[in-house]
């Protein structure tokens, strides 16, 4: 059977002087991608990623080393915060909390939770229908990772199913889809 896996990208380089979908990766966070794809055994994986910096510098290194090109998927971007742009810590933290907990609300003009998972659902099942029975890994980002865990699980939205940092997988199974594993660390 056909093995599937969503990544959240790592750490990130933070500049508030630029779109947070411009940000690329951390020298620790890259560092840990090569990690992964020297370790990894991903010969015929097909990769696929949004096209935010940070998702393709993640994706990039994985599909070299399965010997593939890179499918790019505009619309399973993060969450839609350009409203808002960069928040400091404590303040974003707040707004990704809101974010979660009103699902059905736009909360200083973010895009809202259910349309982020709708978003992202079609987006994994659109994939794995055009690659059905290929090992898939999707490369992307928490909070809509996060979206798509709640939804292949069953759950109600909430954060209390978020990873802890960034750089972290779960793995599903394509055919059930249902979650085989919760979010554990790339390491």
């Amino acid at each position: 059977m056909a093995q599937v896996l969503y990544l959240t990208h790592p750490e990130v380089g933070i500049d508030p002087a630029v779109a947070v979908p411009d940000w690329g990766l951390s020298a620790h966070g890259a560092a840990r991608v090569a990690d992964l794809a020297k370790r990894g055994a991903w010969n015929g994986w097909h990769v696929v990623t949004s096209a935010e910096r940070k998702a393709l510098e993640t994706a990039w290194p994985l599909a070299a080393a399965a010997g593939a090109a890179v499918e790019v998927r505009p619309d399973m971007h993060e969450n839609d915060r350009s409203a808002t742009g960069f928040l400091p810590g404590a303040e974003f933290e707040t707004m990704a909390d809101a974010f979660f907990a009103a699902s059905e609300v736009s909360v200083r003009g973010w895009e809202r939770a259910v349309d982020a998972q709708a978003r992202i659902m079609h987006e994994v099942q659109a994939v794995l229908a055009a690659q059905r029975g290929r090992d898939v890994i999707f490369c992307g980002h928490g909070a809509v990772g996060t979206l798509l865990y709640c939804a292949l699980a069953g759950e109600a939205i909430s954060r209390c199913w978020d990873q802890t940092g960034g750089g972290h997988y779960f793995s599903f199974d394509p055919e059930h889809m249902t979650p085989e594993t919760h979010w554990q660390a790339l390491e």
